[in-house]
């Protein structure tokens, strides 16, 4: 490791400190950021200094350091965030409204899912999902509706890839999955059923910009004893279009 980090960048290194903070480490302290990069402590330090006086790092009261607001004001500028959450909120405001249950919002981002909105009721089920959060694409609901619109190229390279399984309902075999998704883009949505954890099942549809291409997805978490998937899809499928809607009248004229 040491000999690979002499031949890094400034650059790569400031990106691995960042890196180093995930949904499980948000807070580390020095040792811990330079244990994670595989940096120097000195040099960490330094690195450190320089993102906590531009505010990309922050020191909370620990002493620990956790990601600045600053750098999620830029973060949040990302267009397949900012435009995507201004024209879904009502959407998923509404769909709220509409079944109390988490309502969340996703891109697919290399083998992921990426989740830049979510929307979730007090006392609501807990689940692994989280705003930044990502879940392997084939283990969700949005995963299912974007895999299923993904170019062809993108699919079969996720397809032979090996599929992690969370639980034994996990779809994590290539021929399962694309029968699944092949399904999922004749019905315009996807039931995820208890691969992520055994408590929750999801419903989720398409959003489409305005080129008419599936962007994002739209999902309804529920528990498993909770409002049948089938009674949800009308709601989660409206909520999607009107998304898709919202992008199209956002569009700039030709």
């Amino acid at each position: 490791m040491t000999t690979g980090n002499a031949a890094r960048t400034v650059t790569s290194r400031v990106l691995s400190v960042l890196d180093a903070f995930n949904g499980e480490h948000r807070h580390l302290t020095l040792s811990q950021i330079s244990r994670r990069t595989g940096m120097p402590l000195a040099t960490a330090h330094r690195l450190v200094g320089e993102l906590a006086a531009w505010g990309a790092l922050e020191r909370d009261a620990a002493g620990r350091y956790q990601i600045g607001l600053h750098l999620w004001e830029v973060a949040a500028l990302a267009p397949r965030g900012l435009g995507l959450r201004e024209a879904a909120i009502p959407y998923l405001e509404d769909l709220y409204e509409a079944t109390h249950q988490h309502v969340q919002l996703a891109v697919l981002d290399g083998v992921d899912v990426v989740y830049v909105e979510r929307l979730s009721a007090r006392g609501a089920l807990v689940v692994r999902s989280r705003v930044g959060g990502r879940l392997p694409a084939h283990t969700t609901g949005v995963g299912l509706v974007l895999l299923a619109h993904c170019a062809p190229d993108v699919l079969e390279q996720y397809l032979s890839r090996p599929l992690v399984a969370f639980t034994p309902l996990t779809i994590a075999e290539p021929a399962l999955l694309r029968a699944t998704l092949d399904k999922v883009r004749r019905a315009g949505h996807a039931v995820s059923d208890r691969q992520v954890q055994m408590d929750a099942v999801s419903v989720a549809a398409p959003v489409r910009d305005a080129e008419g291409r599936v962007t994002a997805a739209l999902s309804v978490i529920v528990p498993v004893d909770g409002p049948q998937p089938a009674t949800l899809i009308p709601a989660v499928v409206a909520a999607a279009r009107g998304i898709s809607r919202s992008l199209l009248r956002r569009a700039p004229a030709a």
